[in-house]
């Protein structure tokens, strides 16, 4: 039996030790907490989970998005499937169109010469002031000063000889003008094949003149005659001269042989005409680079281009392209081309844009060579064979 001191003292330790227990308890629980609580403040925002889309219903109880446009298998756009538009070739006007249209610009833009003249020549009295006057106003419009004097000459002694008056002074001054520019010239363009090849045709220029737009508008007359043209772009040192001369090719249906830009034209060349004999073309135009005349060098590859055309077929026609508003610069151009190649004929461009016409004159008694084609404009057709009476015609109406 414990006695009562001792049952006592057990009761007071399990007391103490229920006691301690519970405290333990409560500070273990505590601290958990307190850890727990700041863990927890550690953790990063939790991330809402997403939200999958719903299959899309197939049916007849699908729904269709409201923003989007019902879209079928006919309205899809299939860019294989689509046709490639046709290309619309330009009809060019014909030559006889060009001649009267040409003219009659020509006569407004040239009207101050043959005006001047014939006010001059229809004076009460022809007396040397006069007849100064006269020889200025030609020299001015670029006849040349040879030329000017051997027609005022002329001037002087049929109008002291047959004692015409004012009345006559016009159509005495168009004979002697004709006579000038020479109506004999032989001024037609080598355009048919021969010996089942093609004609070859070369053009020449400074830089400026207008030398690819006068391949393109050349092109445009040919086949206004229903003539099959190749282009030959050698033009391979102006940028764009090829694209160029390729669009103008596109409009009517002519093909561009091209190369590398800086590559060879005499090879260019070479090929172009190559393919205008596969292809049993009636002609072909060969663009060069509108190289400077001062620059020997290129001037005698001008002439290696022309050689190396030469052992596939001939040249039948060097058409030299010279800027009317040039005035005798374009004779001395004129003057060092003719030197380096054959020119067969001469191309006066711009000539609707200056008072000069008498560069016709000058240029073709310089050379011994014909003017056989005038551009006047801007125009696509601005391009037309020339003809002496027609030309002087125009300069005095």
């Amino acid at each position: 039996m414990l006695t009562p001191l001792l049952v006592s003292l057990l009761t007071d330790q399990a007391l103490i030790t229920i006691v301690v227990v519970i405290a333990v308890v409560l500070v273990v629980g505590t601290t958990g907490l307190v850890v727990a609580r700041r863990r927890r403040s550690e953790l990063p925002p939790a991330t809402k989970p997403a939200v999958e889309a719903p299959e899309p219903t197939v049916g007849e109880d699908a729904e269709e998005p409201r923003d989007t446009p019902t879209r079928t298998l006919e309205d899809a756009e299939l860019p294989e499937a689509e046709a490639a538009p046709a290309t619309t070739l330009e009809k060019p006007e014909s030559a006889q169109g060009r001649l009267v249209r040409l003219r009659a610009r020509l006569a407004r833009s040239q009207g101050s010469l043959g005006k001047g003249l014939l006010a001059l020549l229809s004076r009460d009295k022809l007396d040397e002031e006069a007849w100064e006057d006269i020889e200025t106003t030609l020299i001015t419009a670029d006849v040349g000063v040879a030329p000017t004097q051997e027609l005022v000459e002329k001037l002087r002694t049929r109008m002291r000889v047959e004692g015409v008056g004012a009345a006559q002074a016009r159509d005495i001054l168009r004979e002697e003008l004709v006579a000038l520019v020479d109506p004999s010239m032989d001024r037609s363009l080598k355009a048919s094949r021969k010996d089942g090849q093609p004609a070859v045709m070369l053009m020449v220029g400074v830089n400026g003149t207008g030398k690819t737009t006068t391949v393109g508008r050349l092109a445009r007359v040919l086949i206004a005659e229903d003539k099959h043209v190749v282009l030959g772009a050698a033009d391979t040192f102006r940028a764009a001269a090829a694209d160029q001369l390729q669009t103008w090719g596109e409009r009517v249906g002519a093909r561009t042989v091209r190369g590398p830009e800086g590559g060879d034209p005499a090879s260019i060349a070479f090929d172009a005409v190559k393919e205008g004999i596969a292809e049993e073309a009636d002609v072909v135009l060969v663009d060069t680079a509108g190289r400077l005349h001062t620059k020997t060098g290129l001037m005698d590859e001008l002439g290696k281009v022309k050689r190396v055309i030469e052992k596939t077929a001939e040249v039948d026609e060097v058409l030299l392209v010279i800027d009317a508003t040039t005035g005798q610069n374009g004779l001395t151009q004129a003057r060092v081309f003719a030197e380096v190649i054959d020119v067969t004929g001469l191309v006066l461009t711009k000539l609707d844009g200056t008072a000069k016409g008498g560069i016709v004159i000058a240029v073709q008694r310089e050379l011994g060579v014909p003017v056989k084609l005038v551009g006047l404009g801007e125009g696509p057709d601005d391009l037309a064979p020339f003809d002496a009476e027609q030309f002087v015609d125009a300069l005095l109406e």
